[in-house]
């Protein structure tokens, strides 16, 4: 039976705007009820589109964002029960590595500093040995150890990358949350950066939650994806199966957008299967949240919340359109 490292059950995380015209802030729910397990060693791939909630969940898991509702469980632990020497502990186990390298890192502090900081926070090794640890990190990461000298600036945008990927490994953690962690790159960089992380994880037996709008480049690297849509998991199941064979039409689009020979192609075929822009987050549609843009959808898709089912062994779907009896929507 696959072990589970993280269990999240009915997350809720709510963002109010404020105001000083308007007496009602807008509320903006960016994540509404998701239960979701991450289990031990794989990369789950998290994608959908720019709003859908992926980073703020991210953040919940990790308490770096207030959650409203719901739970967090790391090894069976609720994260909301921990005393303060639990949430040090926490801390030392989990890292992120986030999308733009250079706001990550702190200009003012040497490559050898940066990644010096977690190892001297949590108190892992001596002073003394600190040093020959951080040469060790830079190298796991294809840095030479002269760079613990030199600034976040000197380098380039692959390198800041794998400069924050040592720092996200100093404290040697068992799970990571990589918030897309290529997107700012080129694209011949980020096929560098993810056969890294690829090496990493399989080497360190990490566990990662894989952030990303690319699924291009999920498929290369995830075992599992969950697909998001306005603070839900729609779908999620086994990579292959999530590409090979989409359920929701909202992943068939999504799958359909990735690049080809003719990008234009892509383009003409996602615009056609999305031909609406997202729905508000502050007011979401009633019943299925994708209806208002869904070719299939039926009257009563709209008054109806379909809830995540399994439709094929191992692989779920939030359509009330499809069943185990009938997978497909078509």
């Amino acid at each position: 039976m696959d072990e589970k490292l993280i269990s999240i059950r009915d997350l809720r995380v709510a963002f109010k705007e404020r105001s000083v015209i308007f007496a009602n802030a807008k509320t903006t729910v960016a994540v509404d009820g998701v239960s979701l397990e991450i289990l031990k060693g794989e990369i789950l791939g998290l994608v959908g589109e720019s709003g859908s909630g992926k980073s703020t969940l991210g953040k919940a898991i990790l308490s770096l964002v207030k959650k409203e509702s719901g739970e967090v469980y790391f090894k069976n632990q609720e994260l909301a029960s921990l005393d303060h020497p639990g949430v040090r502990s926490l801390r030392q186990a989990t890292s992120m590595i986030f999308q733009d390298p250079y706001a990550s890192l702190n200009p003012k502090m040497t490559v050898g500093e940066i990644v010096a900081e977690p190892i001297s926070t949590h108190k892992l090794l001596p002073a003394k040995e600190i040093p020959e640890r951080v040469r060790v990190l830079l190298e796991s990461v294809g840095l030479s150890s002269a760079s613990e000298k030199s600034f976040p600036h000197e380098f380039s945008g692959g390198q800041r990358q794998r400069i924050a990927i040592a720092r996200a490994l100093a404290s040697k953690p068992e799970f990571i949350v990589a918030d897309e962690p290529v997107s700012a790159l080129d694209v011949s960089i980020q096929s560098q950066i993810i056969k890294l992380l690829d090496r990493l994880q399989s080497e360190l037996n990490l566990t990662m939650l894989f952030i990303s709008h690319d699924l291009r480049v999920v498929r290369i690297i995830a075992d599992r994806i969950a697909v998001m849509y306005l603070g839900r998991i729609v779908e999620l199941g086994e990579a292959r199966s999530v590409f090979e064979n989409p359920l929701m039409p909202y992943t068939q689009a999504l799958v359909s957008a990735i690049p080809s020979l003719d990008p234009g192609v892509s383009l003409a075929r996602f615009e056609s299967m999305l031909p609406d822009e997202v729905s508000s987050p502050t007011k979401p549609a009633r019943g299925c949240r994708f209806s208002s843009r869904c070719s299939f959808a039926v009257e009563s898709c709209s008054t109806e919340e379909p809830k995540l089912t399994e439709i094929r062994p191992n692989h779920w779907a939030a359509c009330s359109r499809i069943s185990s009896s009938n997978p497909s929507i078509a």
